[in-house]
């Protein structure tokens, strides 16, 4: 029985998922919106989250150790600590918003839009 398991099945393999959600990761970091399906909206969104709270870290070394880490990008890692994080001081969470757009055409896939607040 699968009761509360919230795992998403992203692309063929592990790594394909792993590096798809490090990617739409890093393009929500830059650009600050994102068009994508539900499920792989649904696995960046706390990883996002998590990296801005880490930004937010009173100890930036250990933080950009562990954005640059995670993101591998230069641009998103400094973007996330010097603007970001200070963005955020005063929130402690949602700072990552989803919002249904449409089905799209071809596949019926539930696309949504994913956005820094």
């Amino acid at each position: 029985m699968r009761h509360g398991v919230k795992k998403v099945k992203l692309g063929s393999d592990r790594d394909h998922g792993r590096s798809m959600v490090k990617n739409i990761s890093i393009d929500l970091i830059i650009h600050e919106k994102v068009k994508t399906i539900a499920g792989r909206a649904q696995a960046v969104m706390p990883l996002v989250e998590k990296l801005i709270g880490v930004a937010k870290r009173p100890n930036k070394t250990l933080a950009i150790k562990h954005i640059s880490k995670a993101l591998n990008h230069e641009n998103a890692s400094k973007k996330l600590i010097e603007v970001l994080a200070k963005r955020y001081e005063g929130k402690n969470s949602g700072y990552v918003r989803k919002t249904f757009l449409k089905y799209r055409k071809g596949d019926n896939a539930h696309l949504v839009l994913i956005e820094l607040v």
